[in-house]
């Protein structure tokens, strides 16, 4: 509970450092490539997560890698997380901060899933759509699941729209054996 807090806390203070700068999208997609960097690079994470090494050592590692690739604010925001020794908390800030920086934008993320991956004129159409629907700019992000056999399911927040086959199919069930 703790670290969402905290998490909630540093993404809020790098989303209005970017926001007063300008850079909302140039920032967040910093920090998303920083964040992938570490997934990407598990030695490289335990490293700066570790507490067996010395701060300056980390401090030094962050410099070599990452200098000229990143921003200076991100990169002062890096620097921060590693003498708070925070770094572990970057996934969570990187998640936090895209929700602030989408919000201030209007951006609405729909999270779709489909039984197989959907063409990308097909994607647009679905985007004109939910945009109409919502009144917002929205933003896919598509999921595959086999499991549904067709159609579509879409959550946008807490709105739930299922166009599934599976659904159908057990609604359709339900009807049967209530009559």
């Amino acid at each position: 509970m703790l670290s969402l807090q905290l998490a909630t806390k540093y993404s809020r203070a790098m989303f209005l450092l970017a926001q007063e700068d300008g850079k909302l999208n140039e920032y967040g997609q910093e920090l998303r490539s920083l964040s992938s960097d570490f997934e990407e690079t598990p030695e490289l994470k335990a490293y700066l997560e570790s507490p067996m090494i010395p701060r300056q050592a980390k401090q030094e590692a962050v410099e070599k890698i990452f200098q000229g690739d990143l921003s200076p604010m991100v990169m002062n925001f890096l620097r921060f997380l590693l003498d708070k020794q925070r770094v572990s908390l970057l996934k969570e800030i990187v998640q936090q901060y895209e929700d602030f920086s989408n919000e201030a934008q209007g951006i609405l993320v729909a999270d779709v899933t489909t039984a197989r991956s959907i063409s990308d004129g097909l994607g647009q159409k679905l985007t004109e759509k939910l945009g109409t629907l919502t009144g917002k700019t929205i933003k896919l992000r598509k999921h595959l699941d086999e499991k549904l056999i067709g159609g579509v399911v879409v959550r946008m927040g807490d709105r739930l729209i299922d166009g599934s086959l599976k659904s159908r199919m057990k609604a359709l069930e339900a009807q049967l054996l209530a009559d």
